[in-house]
């Protein structure tokens, strides 16, 4: 190795100094990589519940628009939509003679937890606890996830 002579006044940092900067550095990285992760569950954590309240909402929704009357009730189904895809459809009202539709989503929400648009759903004729379903309606929904939230519940319970 070449020695190299420090003229006066130039200035640099020692091994003892480098590798202090490193560990805290190291310290420092450590530290913020399990805040990171936090931070990535929480915000997905919070697009689940808002893609369940907006399904859910959209499933109350029809139901309500049957007990009003202004769509027909299929047989079996209890007023409930039949699947998800009929909300993004669209129903035809019942009372217009022009075939106007009504539509409750404009799109099936991506499910956060699996990156998918295919959620678990329950059929009101379904054991609430089920994760199974008996397709004559769709009363209910929920991730199919099963990792676990931060309050140690399932994602799926939710």
């Amino acid at each position: 190795m070449i020695a190299v002579a420090k003229k006066p006044g130039e200035r640099g940092l020692t091994l003892v100094e480098l590798i202090v900067a490193f560990t805290i550095m190291a310290l420092l990285t450590g530290m913020a990589v399990p805040l990171a992760r936090y931070k990535v569950q929480r915000d997905k954590e919070r697009e689940l519940r808002y893609a369940l309240r907006e399904l859910r909402k959209a499933i109350d929704d029809y139901k309500d628009a049957t007990l009003a009357g202004k769509i027909e009730v299929k047989l079996g189904t209890e007023g409930y939509p039949e699947n998800l895809q009929i909300l993004m459809d669209g129903v035809k009202l019942s009372q217009d003679p022009t075939g106007k539709k009504i539509k409750f989503l404009r799109r099936i929400p991506l499910d956060p937890m699996t990156n998918t648009r295919d959620w678990g759903m329950r059929s009101m004729q379904d054991d609430p606890s089920s994760k199974s379903w008996g397709r004559q309606n769709v009363f209910d929904i929920y991730t199919k996830s099963f990792e676990r939230a931060r309050d140690g519940t399932q994602y799926a319970d939710w």
